[in-house]
């Protein structure tokens, strides 16, 4: 395994899915115990664009499509995971995550929110203001979520 700081970043997408009330979707991961909210995200597949993913991640993880993309970050925005997770998740292989941010404005109803998706990753979820979305992230998140903030506010 190589040392943490010569580690990669995975390609990943991240979605910020809006609400008709401008307020976005938070997830409670289901393999914590503390309460640490999450925006959907996940890999990059080899064969699939980041738009790509960013579909087939939400419908994987929420169980829904009922959304379109709105924007997308010009850049992409790398965190690192505590070095303790880094040795455990993905193998050791990857140092964190780069994100490509997807905004997407949701057209469906709360009941096409369904978290008993094939492979869930999430027990529970919910609307939260687009502001305290650091707040309610897991502290290694929670300067990716400022920036993504930054970059989405002007859509609500």
């Amino acid at each position: 395994m190589k040392p943490f700081s010569e580690r990669p970043y995975r390609p990943c997408v991240g979605i910020m899915l809006i609400n008709k009330d401008n307020l976005v979707l938070v997830a409670q991961r289901i393999d914590q115990r503390a309460e640490a909210w999450q925006m959907p995200q996940g890999g990059v597949e080899d064969d699939e664009t980041p738009r790509q993913a960013a579909l087939r991640e939400l419908e994987e993880e929420i169980g829904t499509n009922k959304a379109e993309i709105i924007a997308e970050s010009e850049a992409w925005i790398p965190y690192d995971l505590p070095s303790h997770l880094a040795d455990k998740v993905w193998h050791g292989q990857f140092r964190g995550q780069t994100q490509k941010w997807f905004a997407m404005r949701f057209l469906g109803r709360d009941e096409d929110i369904n978290l008993a998706t094939a492979e869930p990753e999430f027990d529970a979820w919910k609307w939260t203001p687009m502001a305290t979305l650091a707040n309610v992230a897991v502290d290694f998140k929670q300067e990716n979520y400022r920036q993504v903030v930054t970059i989405f506010s002007h859509l609500v």
